[in-house]
C-alpha cells in the first residue's frame, strides 16, 4: 500500500459579469450644464467593466439634444442617457416621447427637478449605475406638449420666466439654485400683475395674478434653502403620472402675500385666498400684457400659450425601491376632466 498522499486538485472558479439589461447606451453630454466638473471621467468610470457599449456626444447648440437622440433610435440603441439641466433634458425626451427607449438621467444641470421628482441620485456616478448595473426600472410618465416642443417640468409665465430671464451663466455658476432666489427677491421689488383667461378643457376663467403656471411635476424647488425643507412642491397631489396637468395662478404681488404662499407649500397646504389651482388635459391661457413663457427653465417666447398632457408617454429609468418607482400610475380616464382646488 503506498503512503504518498492524494493529489488535491483545486478548481478555478471564473466570476462572470452578468448580462447588461441595457446592452447599448448613447450618452448627450451638454458641457454648459451645471458646474465646472470632469464628467466625462466620472462616465466612464461608471462604465467601466459594466459590459454595456455606450458612445457620448457632446451637444454644442440648441438642438443638439433632439437631433442626437433621434440618431440614437435609428441606430437601436437600448437607452439614451443624459448629462445636462432641464433644457436639454426636454429636448432629449421629446425625441424619445411615444417609443419603448426609456431615457437615463443623469443630473448636471443647477436645479435638476426631474431628477429629485424621479428619486434619481444627485450623484453622477450613481445615477450611471442605474444603467451601468441594471440596478434601474423603467417607469412611464406623462409629458406636457407645447405645440412642437415638449416639458417634463413646467411652463410657467410671469415672475418665473422673468427670474430666469435676468439669471444668466455665471451667476448659476457662482450661486446656483440661489441665484434665482436672488433675483426673485429683486423682481418682487416692483411685481407686475396681468390678467388671465384660462380655458380649461372647454371651461373657462379669469384671475388676475403675478405668476401663472401650468405644470407636469410638482416640484417647485429641489433646494429651497431653508433648514428642514429641501424640497418644495406646489400641491400634494401633482403627480407626473396622473395623466392631468396642474394649472396655477399665484394671485397677490406683494412680498408677504408670497411668503405666506410659500408657508403654506411647506406644510403641505394650498392658500386659496392666494394661489388658484386647477386640473385638467387641456389649457390655453392669454395674459394681459402678454407674458414671457419659460419651458422647463428655457425662455420659448410670449403668451398667448396652449398646451395638453401626454399620459405616460415617456419611459424613464428610475432607482427601484423608492416611493416614486413604486408610486400607483392611475389610468388617464379615471380621473375627473376639471377639478377645482380653492
Amino acid at each position: 500500500m503506498s503512503n504518498q498522499a492524494p493529489t488535491v486538485v483545486a478548481a478555478t472558479v471564473t466570476e462572470t459579469q452578468p448580462e447588461p439589461r441595457f446592452k447599448r447606451v448613447h450618452i448627450i453630454v451638454n458641457p454648459a450644464s451645471g458646474q465646472d466638473k470632469p464628467v466625462l471621467g466620472i462616465i466612464n468610470d461608471a462604465f467601466n467593466g459594466s459590459g454595456v457599449d455606450w458612445d457620448v456626444m457632446v451637444t454644442k447648440e440648441a438642438g443638439d439634444g433632439k437631433r442626437y437622440a433621434e440618431a440614437a433610435l435609428a441606430a437601436g440603441v437600448d437607452a439614451v442617457g443624459v448629462y445636462s439641466g432641464d433644457g436639454t433634458l426636454g429636448e432629449v425626451a421629446g425625441a424619445l416621447v411615444g417609443t419603448d427607449t426609456p431615457l437615463a438621467i443623469f443630473p448636471g444641470g443647477t436645479a435638476n427637478v426631474m431628477s429629485v421628482e424621479l428619486g434619481i441620485p444627485s450623484n453622477v456616478a450613481e445615477a450611471c449605475a442605474l444603467v451601468a448595473r441594471s440596478t434601474g426600472v423603467v417607469r412611464a410618465i406623462d409629458v406636457g406638449r407645447m405645440g412642437d416642443q415638449y416639458f417634463l417640468t413646467r411652463l410657467g409665465m410671469g415672475l418665473e420666466a422673468n427670474v430666469i430671464q435676468q439669471t444668466d451663466r455665471a451667476q448659476k455658476d457662482r450661486m446656483g439654485w440661489l441665484a434665482y432666489a436672488l433675483n426673485g427677491l429683486r423682481e418682487l421689488a416692483s411685481p407686475k400683475v396681468s390678467e388671465y383667461h384660462i380655458t380649461l378643457d372647454g371651461r373657462e376663467f379669469d384671475t388676475e395674478g403675478l405668476v401663472c403656471m401650468v405644470a407636469n411635476s410638482g416640484i417647485l424647488s429641489p433646494n429651497s434653502g431653508i433648514p428642514g425643507a429641501s424640497v418644495l412642491s406646489f400641491a400634494p397631489n401633482v403627480s407626473v403620472s396622473d395623466g392631468l396637468l396642474d394649472v396655477m395662478v399665484i394671485r397677490s404681488g406683494d412680498l408677504s402675500s408670497l411668503f405666506s404662499v410659500a408657508a403654506s407649500i411647506m406644510a403641505g397646504n394650498e392658500d386659496a385666498d392666494r394661489m388658484l389651482h386647477w386640473q385638467g388635459h387641456e389649457v390655453s391661457v392669454v395674459a394681459t400684457p402678454p407674458q414671457t413663457i419659460q419651458l422647463d427653465g428655457e425662455l420659448v417666447g410670449e403668451t398667448p400659450v396652449s398646451a395638453r398632457i401626454m399620459p405616460l408617454a415617456l419611459k424613464v429609468i428610475v432607482p427601484a425601491g423608492t416611493p416614486s418607482a413604486m408610486a400607483t400610475q392611475a389610468e388617464p380616464e379615471s380621473q375627473p376632466a376639471v377639478e377645482a382646488v380653492g
